[in-house]
């Protein structure tokens, strides 16, 4: 028995999560399995209300769940960075979810902005630190307000935190067992602290993998190669700020955000899914928002439990139907509605 704590969140985000919680209840029945979900309103609206984000005693709570399926965060009527800090980032953190895990695959070239690209060309996994670097929120300010003003923001890398990140990702190369190729993205040249600590550790942790072949490419060389040649990358580890940077690129050549799923992983602990689109709410209620990023999100998180073929039979679904049905990935342009989406890959498990 699986204990799914779903978080619907802001805008379009209980719209999407109810198409995955759809799929998930014909998903379950075919492959008998069995689950329970409890809806938590962590959003905007509830802190609006009360003034409340995430207390340490809703941290205590999740922590009993196998996994947490999120919607989104992100209300127009609150100050930006408030739920994101609030929720969101101390969700991550206080579950120590320290891997951000965010496929990138392309299901149908037609949907793909870079010229005589193909699925095949278009099919890594980047492996994004997920609970360091600057989102730590280490910096101060100096003479705030006066015309010498200094802002000093820090990226905090631990060796603990920079190490298992970089295993994490080796053994994810070696499980996915495609071309077996880890790509270290960082900014070496510049950035001399962090980066000389991440390339060392990933040089020293590439000895215990033989099989894996390994290279490095500047981050802003990386955002180069996206475009040029995704062919060339398998597996991609990057730290907190890097990762966020090239998984929204990611996305766009997979298709855009309506078909981008991630997922926050602790892998001794609760990880998190979710799609990466926010809560887009100039969509809300409308009926016209894309569910399959969230739709694969929740396939991702059947195939952490343990649950692969169901797993494999939702992406399988998604993968007809996004070649067969959809006229677009965009919001209010797939020829279906949000609910028929649903409906569509429940019809086409």
């Amino acid at each position: 028995m699986y204990k799914i704590a779903v978080i619907p969140g802001d805008g379009t985000g209980p719209e999407v999560v109810n198409e995955g919680l759809k799929v998930l209840k014909t998903v379950s029945e075919k492959y008998k399995f069995e689950y329970e979900t409890k809806i938590f309103n962590f959003d905007g609206e509830r802190y609006l209300k009360t003034g409340k984000l995430l207390e340490n005693e809703d941290i205590e709570e999740l922590k009993k769940y196998s996994a947490i399926y999120l919607g989104a965060i992100g209300h127009p009527d609150v100050k930006p960075g408030i739920l994101e800090t609030g929720i969101l980032l101390k969700l991550r953190f206080s579950l120590d979810q320290y891997i951000n895990l965010r496929p990138v695959k392309l299901y149908n070239e037609k949907f793909c902005p870079l010229k005589d690209k193909k699925p095949q060309d278009i099919d890594f996994v980047v492996v994004r630190e997920n609970s360091e670097g600057l989102y730590k929120g280490l910096g101060e300010f100096k003479n705030k307000g006066a015309k010498d003003e200094v802002a000093i923001q820090t990226s905090y890398n631990t060796r603990k935190g920079v190490e298992r990140c970089i295993r994490y990702a080796f053994e994810y190369c070696r499980k996915r067992n495609k071309a077996k190729k880890l790509t270290l993205c960082g900014k070496t040249n510049v950035l001399t602290y962090a980066w000389d600590l991440w390339q060392r550790t990933f040089n020293e942790v590439a000895k215990e993998y033989p099989d894996i072949t390994t290279d490095y490419a500047h981050v802003d060389a990386t955002t180069m190669w996206f475009v040029k040649n995704p062919e060339w990358f398998d597996v991609i580890v990057t730290d907190n700020m890097f990762g966020d940077i090239i998984t929204d690129l990611g996305a766009m050549i997979q298709g855009g955000m309506g078909i981008a799923a991630g997922g926050n992983i602790n892998p001794q602990g609760v990880s998190m899914f979710e799609p990466i689109g926010g809560s887009a709410p100039k969509y809300t209620g409308k009926n016209v928002i894309n569910p399959l990023a969230a739709i694969c999100a929740m396939g991702m998180m059947l195939e952490l439990l343990g649950e692969e073929k169901p797993a494999k039979a939702v992406e399988d679904s998604v993968i007809k139907i996004v070649n067969t049905k959809l006229k677009s990935l965009s919001a209010g342009k797939m020829g279906y509605s949000t609910s028929e989406i649903g409906d569509l890959v429940v019809k086409n498990l």
